[in-house]
């Protein structure tokens, strides 16, 4: 392969950075910006433009995924990715500080090309708009959304600014007003994660009027799909199964079988919680078999793009649950651990605490409290709201259960919790 040609190569080349010493100079700042102590020579960038490259340090590692936005995993980079915990800014203390930093900086600059030439809005403009949302994305996959809400709501604002005070033509007008519509779902999403239901609604609903104004039907999937998820996660299973099937109305024209078995499983979700396992297990089978035609027709929007066996073995695993029948659920929910993608960060917290759950109920007192306490190691740089309830929740549980092990995880997790500042759970 011509090293020109490798993805690390290519994206580098990308954004500016394929001389040597412009991507020097892009990787040192971010590492300052980061507070990596970190050099980076000549010699080793070259290796790394290799077909084979050699693994990064876990410092550099960093560097990089912040500076692309992506695990270094989709650059090339040899895996796993490194665990190590280093003292220091970067530790998880610091974490969520360093990754906000990096955030303002990358959408303050943003900003600046969108109005840097008057107040003349051209594609390059919504290029830079439209990026800074994709680094917001990949930030909540892998950590979570409590420390990114406000970074959200600031490019949004960032948007509504641009479109009350910029000059455009129709066709970049329309491009504005569904880029605020999509970060207004985001907004939307990331208070979800974080618990704050009140003000995930206020953003659906404002995503909702943009979808209606711009009759933008892609755009009204997405937000009656997230809409579904909430109102199950609210315990409103109706709700949400009404809102997954005007979804699926919506989206069936668009020919794309990896969006339909997405809202699909949206369906078997609400109808369990209903009570209903035998319509529950046939949308979820619908699902399944949708998901095995998904190179065919149209590709999926990219927001669906986590979709996948990790969330149909989840979905199979809840059903199973929801029905009490917690052994049968166990294989289904190590299967949603094993499947999910590095890049979601939060979902394998997620379906580890749940895993650890349903082991628990199922009677493997022992095996459920080793796996909560195995799942702190991968709960360190996520900050969501729904990971931090799920904690309570297994913590309540094993200090319910009548086993030594499920008492000493009890202490563990509280004590966890407690360096965290999350001893008490509000809700």
């Amino acid at each position: 392969m011509d090293e020109s040609q490798t993805p690390f190569a290519r994206e580098c080349a990308a954004r500016g950075w394929g001389r040597t010493s412009a991507f020097l100079r892009a990787f040192d700042a971010t590492a300052d910006l980061l507070g990596e102590h970190v050099a980076l020579t000549d010699r080793q960038f070259r290796r790394w433009r290799h077909p084979q490259p050699p693994r990064p340090r876990p410092r550099a590692w960093r560097v990089l995924h912040a500076m692309f936005g992506v695990s270094p995993l989709d650059l090339g980079f040899p895996g796993p990715e490194p665990n190590e915990k280093v003292e220091g800014p970067s530790s998880r203390e610091g974490a969520g500080v360093d990754r906000r930093a990096f955030v303002t900086d990358f959408l303050g600059s943003a900003a600046g090309v969108a109005l840097g030439s008057g107040n003349a809005v051209g594609t390059a403009h919504i290029a830079e708009l439209r990026e800074g949302l994709r680094s917001l994305l990949a930030l909540d996959n892998t950590y979570g959304g409590n420390a990114i809400c406000s970074l959200a709501v600031r490019h949004l604002k960032r948007i509504r600014r641009i479109i009350n005070t910029g000059t455009y033509p129709d066709t970049i007008g329309r491009q504005l007003h569904r880029l605020a519509g999509e970060t207004a779902v985001h907004c939307a999403w990331l208070y979800y994660d974080a618990e704050d239901q009140d003000t995930a609604r206020r953003y659906y609903g404002e995503a909702l009027t943009a979808a209606t104004m711009l009759r933008d039907d892609q755009l009204e999937v997405l937000v009656l799909a997230l809409l579904s998820l909430q109102a199950s996660h609210e315990g409103r299973p109706r709700d949400g199964y009404d809102l997954a099937r005007a979804a699926r109305q919506r989206a069936t024209g668009f020919d794309s079988p990896l969006l339909l078995s997405l809202i699909a499983g949206r369906e078997s979700r609400a109808l369990a919680m209903m009570g209903d396992a035998s319509a529950a297990g046939k949308r979820l089978s619908g699902a399944m078999k949708l998901l095995e035609r998904s190179n065919l027709g149209r590709p999926a929007p990219e927001w669906a793009a986590f979709h996948g066996h990790a969330e149909l073995d989840y979905a199979q695993g809840f059903l199973y649950s929801e029905a009490g029948r917690h052994k049968a659920a166990v294989p289904f929910l190590r299967a949603a651990v094993a499947h999910q993608s590095h890049r979601y960060g939060r979902n394998q917290a997620l379906y580890r605490l749940y895993l650890s759950h349903s082991l628990v109920q199922a009677g493997e007192i022992d095996e459920g409290s080793a796996e909560a306490m195995d799942s702190l190691e991968h709960l360190d740089e996520v900050e969501s709201g729904r990971v931090t309830r799920e904690l309570h929740n297994i913590r309540a549980l094993l200090g319910r259960a009548d086993a030594v092990s499920a008492r000493n995880a009890a202490e563990g997790l509280t004590e966890y919790m407690r360096t965290r500042g999350e001893a008490e759970w509000p809700g």
